[in-house]
């Protein structure tokens, strides 16, 4: 009986100690300033939420397309899918003329100095002309040759079979940052440069409908407007389209004083043949743009410092003739304005995200697809911030990875920094936490805790796991 007795008030101080533990540990996190920042929604809808589900093509524009390329009957058309897919994701800049000038020069003087080296008699003049035509042979082996793209109606044909739900895609993504947080926004015009099938309307009018009373498509391919045509009117010449108030133009409009609620360019940088031509370009678009200027481009490295260039030049450039004073503010996906931290690194990562889609139903199409992209999103009016103290929204630049208790959050924060976070719901507050699980690559999150706890936090949490 004695044994038993001291055994059953062991087991009780045991219990008492976890129980007081189990209090500390509920005092800790209730001891967390309770911060609003959910703003009545739920943590799976929080205010930072702006990735969608998995998108479709509007039913019209799906069955246009199918149609359009039945009629079109091209030859090996799955292959030169493929073909044009892997051509366009691997396009790169074309290379600067400063830049191919100071590699010939280099390339040069290695040359000489090696011919100098050898002893004997040498006749300068032969020898230059040997180093100069093994300069040329050597730029052309090794430098990219950029080419700018021209579509005759087949190719047109072969480009909507391989781009067109994926580019709608990656557009209504990066619309649905504008939609989801500024509620008041509603454009009546929209301007889209390189417009190419016209994704960027079709994108535009799922997101904000009827509101847009003028659209204005700018593609310097004839073959390209007519196909956009085509596409809004069902491939019925004789049938009203879709959407209406739709124009095309092959020029941007003259007159600078003109300007349009919303104007985008996507995946059209890249089709332009220098920096100098970007950022004019950039420039001449943010003159026409009177609230939110949207660009997108491949996620890859290329498309990533494409926009960084745009990006730096619009924050950064003074212009001579100002007809809207109003600075450009990066509104998506940078929570700060300072360099991007990715392009600060050794070995330079794009900074992309991801939306999953359903792709035209073609021969080797899959039923889902993954376009990986990325976007800027730059606005005539600083980005409203819910006035919550203590909270910064950081950005997520990688999966979220779930585990038991806690997750692994890699992000962008407003300080210009990469952060590798832990956020549990002992530390970080009970919402914090849920809104972090319930978040993935892209979304906003809400941090409430100073990043060297949380680093430190990481560590432990990582030593614990080996």
């Amino acid at each position: 009986m004695a044994t038993r007795s001291y055994g059953a008030c062991v087991l009780c101080q045991k219990a008492v100690v976890v129980k007081m533990m189990c209090r500390g540990m509920s005092a800790a996190a209730h001891s967390l300033p309770q911060v609003d920042f959910l703003k009545g929604e739920i943590h799976r809808k929080h205010p930072g939420v702006t990735n969608l589900k998995t998108l479709r093509l509007p039913e019209e524009l799906q069955m246009a397309a199918q149609s359009i390329i039945h009629r079109a009957q091209v030859t090996r058309l799955a292959d030169r899918t493929q073909s044009l897919t892997n051509f366009l994701w691997k396009r790169k800049r074309a290379v600067e003329d400063s830049t191919l000038r100071q590699k010939a020069m280099s390339l040069e003087k290695e040359l000489w100095l090696k011919a100098m080296e050898k002893k004997g008699d040498v006749d300068e003049q032969a020898l230059d002309d040997r180093i100069r035509k093994k300069v040329v042979s050597e730029l052309r082996r090794t430098t990219y040759h950029w080419t700018p793209m021209k579509y005759d109606e087949e190719l047109g044909v072969v480009y909507m079979a391989a781009r067109l739900a994926g580019g709608y895609a990656a557009v209504r993504r990066a619309l649905n940052e504008i939609k989801k947080r500024d509620l008041s926004f509603a454009p009546q015009t929209l301007l889209d440069f390189g417009s190419g099938l016209g994704t960027v309307v079709w994108a535009s009018h799922s997101c904000w409908g009827d509101t847009l009373k003028e659209m204005v498509c700018v593609d310097s391919s004839a073959t390209m407007n007519i196909l956009a045509e085509r596409l809004l009117k069902g491939d019925d010449e004789r049938a009203e389209p879709h959407i209406k108030q739709v124009y095309f133009r092959q020029f941007l409009p003259v007159s600078p004083k003109v300007q349009f609620d919303l104007v985008t360019a996507a995946f059209t940088l890249s089709e332009l043949r220098n920096l100098k031509d970007r950022e004019e370009t950039v420039t001449t678009l943010w003159r026409k743009t009177s609230s939110y200027l949207v660009l997108v481009e491949n996620g890859t490295k290329e498309g990533h410092q494409m926009l960084m260039e745009a990006r730096d030049t619009l924050l950064n450039t003074q212009e001579k003739t100002v007809f809207d004073p109003r600075p450009a503010s990066v509104f998506a996906p940078c929570p700060h304005e300072l360099m991007c931290p990715k392009l600060a690194r050794e070995q330079v990562k794009p900074c992309n995200f991801q939306q999953n889609y359903q792709p035209l139903p073609l021969p080797k199409h899959s039923d889902q697809q993954r376009e990986k992209f990325i976007y800027l999103i730059l606005s005539r009016t600083p980005p409203a911030r819910p006035e919550t103290e203590g909270v910064e929204w950081a950005r997520l630049t990688a999966p979220v990875q779930r585990r038991t208790r806690h997750v692994h959050c890699r992000m962008c924060c407003s300080d210009g920094k990469l952060q590798h976070l832990v956020l549990t719901a002992r530390k970080h507050s009970r919402d914090v936490y849920r809104c972090a699980r319930s978040s993935d690559w892209g979304d906003q999150v809400p941090i409430t805790q100073s990043a060297d706890e949380d680093i430190e936090a990481d560590s432990e949490i990582e030593a614990d796991s080996e």
